[in-house]
C-alpha cells in the first residue's frame, strides 16, 4: 500500500479526551456503574418524539434554511422572552445549529483567526479548548477556584490576557463543578471584556438545570457587551443523540457563523427541528420535573459526601458532584481508573478538565440514586484504603 501524505498539523495538536477514555473503559467493564458522563438518563419526552415522527411522515425531510426553520427561530425568541427573560429578540439573532457544540464551533471559527488568543475556564469542559486548537487558535486558561468553580474575579483574567486575546468563553452553570456565576461577576466581566474590545462566547447550555435560583443569561447581565451565547436542548430536554441547539448574537455575527455552519452541515436535520419547535413551545411539565429530580439528587449526593467526609462543592446548577481528593491523591487520572478496577465505579478524572482539575473527581447525577449513593461509598472506602496502604512502613 502506499504511504499515505502527511495530515494537517492543527488537528494533530487536538488531545483526546480524558472522559471519553474513562468512558470507553468504563463500557468494557462488565456490571461498571456509570457516573462519568453527562447525559440525563431520563428519555427523550414522547411529546418530542412524536413531533419528529409527524415531520417525517408528513415529507418535511427536505434541507432547511442553514440557519434553521423560521418558525423554530421564532419558537426560540418566544423561549428566551418565556424562560431567560430576554426580550426583544428578532430570528435574524438566532442560529440553529447541531448541538450546543456546533454553535460554539461556529462561533469560534467566525470570531477567531489562526493564532489567536482565546480564554477558556480552568477547570472547564474540555471541549472549550479543543476547539480553539480546532481553528488554528490558542487557548490560554484562566483560573476559577479550583474547589468550587467559582469565579475568583478580575485578577485573574488580567494575569493571562495579551495582545492577541480575541475572545473570552464563560460557562453557567458550570460543567464540571455546577458553579453558576453570579450577576454582579458576568457584569464586572462583560465591563473588562469591552473595554478591550474582545469577545465574549457564553456556554449556557445548562440554563434550564438551576437549582437555587435561575440562571441570568450573560447578555441580560452585561448588556451592550459584545457576545454570543450557546445553547442546548441535550441537557434541558433529554436530547442528547438529537444533537439540537442555538445560538444568540448580533445579526452580523450570525449571519457569519450561519455560513460557517452551511460550509460544514448545510443544515441542522429538519425533522429533528420540528421535534425542536415542540420541545421549547409544548408543555414544560418535563424539564421542570427532570430539574427537580436533579435538585433531590444533588441534596442526597451531598448529604451522604458530607457523611462520609468527603470534600465537595455544592453545585448550583447543571447535574454534577465535584469532589477534592486527599492532597496524598496526586494523580485523578490514576485514582479514577484504580476506581473502576477495583471497585466498578466509573467516573470523569478532574485532570480532564485542565490543570485545575488535578486531584478532583467529577460524579454524574444523571444516574439512579443508588448508584449515585454506591458510588461515593466505593470512592470513599478506596480513599480509606489508599491512606491505610500508603502509611505502612
Amino acid at each position: 500500500m502506499t504511504a499515505l501524505p502527511s495530515l494537517g498539523l492543527e488537528s494533530a495538536s487536538i488531545p483526546a479526551s480524558g472522559i471519553r477514555a474513562l468512558a470507553t473503559a468504563a463500557w468494557a467493564t462488565p456490571g461498571a456503574v456509570h457516573l462519568q458522563l453527562g447525559e440525563p438518563d431520563f428519555p427523550t419526552p414522547q411529546r418530542i418524539v412524536r413531533a419528529a415522527d409527524r415531520a417525517a411522515v408528513a415529507g418535511l425531510t427536505r434541507y432547511a434554511p442553514s440557519a434553521g426553520l423560521p418558525r423554530l427561530r421564532e419558537v426560540i425568541c418566544h423561549k428566551l422572552a418565556r424562560d431567560n427573560h430576554w426580550e426583544g429578540l428578532d430570528p435574524d439573532q438566532v442560529l440553529v445549529t447541531a448541538g450546543g457544540v456546533g454553535g460554539l464551533h461556529a462561533a469560534y471559527r467566525a470570531i477567531l483567526d489562526s493564532g489567536d488568543d482565546v480564554l477558556v475556564p480552568d477547570p472547564g469542559w474540555p471541549n472549550l479548548a479543543s476547539l480553539a486548537l480546532a481553528v488554528g487558535a490558542r487557548p490560554v486558561r484562566y483560573r476559577l477556584d479550583p474547589v468550587t468553580g467559582s469565579f475568583d474575579g478580575i485578577s485573574r483574567l488580567d494575569a493571562v490576557v495579551t495582545s492577541r486575546t480575541r475572545a473570552i468563553v464563560i460557562n453557567t452553570p458550570s460543567n464540571p463543578t455546577g458553579a453558576v456565576f453570579t450577576d454582579a461577576q458576568q457584569a464586572a466581566l462583560g465591563e473588562w471584556a469591552a473595554a478591550r474590545g474582545i469577545w465574549v462566547i457564553s456556554d449556557e447550555c445548562y440554563d434550564q438545570l438551576w437549582f437555587d435560583r435561575p440562571n441570568t443569561a450573560f447578555a441580560l447581565a452585561s448588556p451592550g457587551v459584545p457576545c454570543v451565547t450557546a445553547f442546548s436542548l441535550s441537557k434541558s430536554y433529554a436530547m442528547t443523540g438529537w444533537r439540537v441547539g442555538y445560538s444568540v448574537g448580533p445579526p452580523e455575527l450570525i449571519a457569519r457563523m450561519t455560513r460557517v455552519q452551511e460550509t460544514i452541515a448545510s443544515s441542522v436535520n429538519t425533522p429533528v427541528q420540528w421535534a425542536a419547535v415542540e420541545a421549547l413551545e409544548g408543555p414544560q411539565d418535563d424539564v421542570a420535573t427532570m430539574r427537580d429530580c436533579y435538585r433531590t439528587r444533588r441534596d442526597a449526593a451531598v448529604a451522604t459526601a458530607s457523611a462520609l467526609g468527603l470534600e465537595h462543592a455544592v453545585p448550583s446548577g447543571a447535574f454534577y458532584l465535584w469532589l477534592t481528593l486527599p492532597a496524598e491523591v496526586n494523580d485523578s487520572a490514576r485514582f479514577a481508573l484504580e476506581l473502576l478496577a477495583q471497585r466498578g465505579i466509573a467516573t470523569a478524572p478532574g485532570s480532564a478538565f485542565g490543570p485545575a482539575g488535578q486531584g478532583h473527581l467529577r460524579i454524574s447525577l444523571a444516574a439512579a440514586p443508588s448508584d449515585i449513593e454506591r458510588g461515593l461509598t466505593e470512592i470513599a472506602d478506596l480513599l480509606t484504603t489508599t491512606a491505610e496502604r500508603n502509611s505502612r512502613p
